[in-house]
């Protein structure tokens, strides 16, 4: 079994996001269960990752608005789920070659890259939800 690149991993994981998007509201209507956010259920304060089940599921609906306003990062996220799949493909029919490690160089410029990303995302959160310092 061949190893996946950092890109296919995070796309297959938005495959899954879509797939549980898809299911999530019909299980919500039928148990009335929810998932907060622990983080801003116990401080108050949200996490960079707060409305992303909303947002996944907005976005499925075809709502790119709320999804917008609920956590952009999603679009992202649907951007590499819709290129995974061709990717696999290409890559397991010899199209395109195999990934190659990432140098430590560049797993440290994703890693910061990642970082810079949640906290955008972050302070986007504490905006939309009105969280203020004082």
């Amino acid at each position: 079994m061949r190893s996946f690149s950092v890109p296919e991993r995070i796309g297959g994981f938005g495959v899954l996001v879509a797939g549980a998007a898809t299911l999530w509201p019909t299980f919500t209507a039928r148990t009335g269960a929810g998932v907060p956010c622990m983080l801003r259920t116990l401080t108050g304060v949200p996490c960079p990752g707060c409305g992303l089940t909303t947002a996944a599921v907005a976005l499925v609906r075809g709502d790119f608005e709320a999804a917008f306003q609920a956590n952009p990062v999603i679009f992202g996220l649907a951007a590499l789920a819709v290129a995974v799949g061709p990717l696999v493909v290409a890559r397991a029919t010899g199209v395109l070659a195999l990934p190659k490690p990432w140098s430590p160089a560049r797993r440290r410029r994703m890693g910061w890259a990642a970082g810079l990303l949640a906290t955008a995302s972050w302070f986007f959160q504490l905006h939309r939800l009105g969280v203020s310092w004082a």
